[in-house]
């Protein structure tokens, strides 16, 4: 008879012998590995039977804590610093080329599209800011064309979608596309950085062991076209004095840009260059 026994020392071994050794895909070659290194990590942490009841508790809170509208489980892998591993391992780009970092929740698929200049700002509330952006390849040519959306929080660190009471549908969003010297500007306000939640329980778990729970103040932006990897980034503001512990892990020095006084009062002026690399064969546009 074989043997069947189940063990500190197989453990692993025991539970992956149960998967279907025929499947195929990326969830068999996920699985395996997933139960050997979490089956090490027990038995070097060696948590009691109600050490770990009380990190399945956690676990049942983060579920319950998400909806249509939060996503507590996004919000723990991109605290942990998951999300922006992933993000790198998939975008390794040659060197000079944009960075990806985190999208994050906020993103919001079905933003207007609008003419060059345009205000995105719908309320005015906050320090003005003009854009000025221009997206070239690798060579430094200009790409004509490129569809390039942006979105942001207020001056107060609020998303539109954050407080659909107080700011206006679409507000601070928009999508441009590129003349032919491969430019886009638009006018905003000046964003302002934010505490990540803090009220649930993955803000309250990492809240008490001291984790940095701010994010830099930023602005996003998705640029797409034909032939070229899409590039899903952040352009961060250079003052800002959490650029050193941004919660998310996506401050890179290529994507720190200089907020400019223009002169004329409160206002500023940000210029800032983006570089596409070309799409390899099953990667890219998307």
């Amino acid at each position: 008879m074989p043997d069947i026994s189940f063990s500190e020392r197989n453990s692993a071994q025991r539970v992956a012998e149960r998967l279907d050794r025929h499947a195929e895909g990326p969830l068999q070659a996920f699985m395996v590995p997933f139960i050997e290194h979490l089956h090490k990590l027990i038995r070097e942490t060696r948590p009691s039977q109600a050490d770990w009841r009380r990190a399945m508790e956690f676990l049942t809170d983060v579920g319950h804590a998400s909806d249509g509208r939060r996503q507590e489980w996004v919000l723990l892998s991109d605290l942990l610093g998951v999300t922006a591993l992933v993000e790198e391992i998939n975008t390794n780009r040659p060197k000079g080329a944009t960075p990806n970092t985190v999208r994050g929740p906020f993103y919001r698929a079905d933003a207007p599209r609008l003419a060059l200049n345009a205000n995105i700002s719908l309320d005015g509330v906050g320090p003005t800011l003009a854009v000025n952006g221009r997206v070239q390849d690798l060579d430094g040519k200009p790409i004509a064309g490129a569809s390039v959306e942006t979105w942001q929080a207020n001056s107060e660190g609020f998303y539109e979608n954050q407080q659909p009471d107080q700011q206006p549908e679409f507000n601070l969003r928009g999508i441009f596309t590129t003349d032919d010297q491969g430019c886009f500007r638009y006018k905003t306000v000046r964003p302002g950085g934010y505490a990540v939640p803090s009220d649930g329980p993955v803000g309250q778990l990492l809240g008490k062991l001291g984790f940095p729970m701010r994010r830099p103040a930023h602005l996003h932006f998705l640029i797409k076209t034909d032939g070229f990897e899409t590039i899903s980034t952040h352009v961060y503001d250079g003052s800002d004095p959490h650029l050193g512990r941004d919660a998310l892990f996506g401050v890179k020095d290529e994507l720190i840009g200089e907020f400019k006084p223009n002169g004329k009062g409160d206002g500023s002026t940000l210029d800032f260059t983006f570089t596409m690399a070309r799409a390899k064969k099953g990667r890219g546009t998307t």
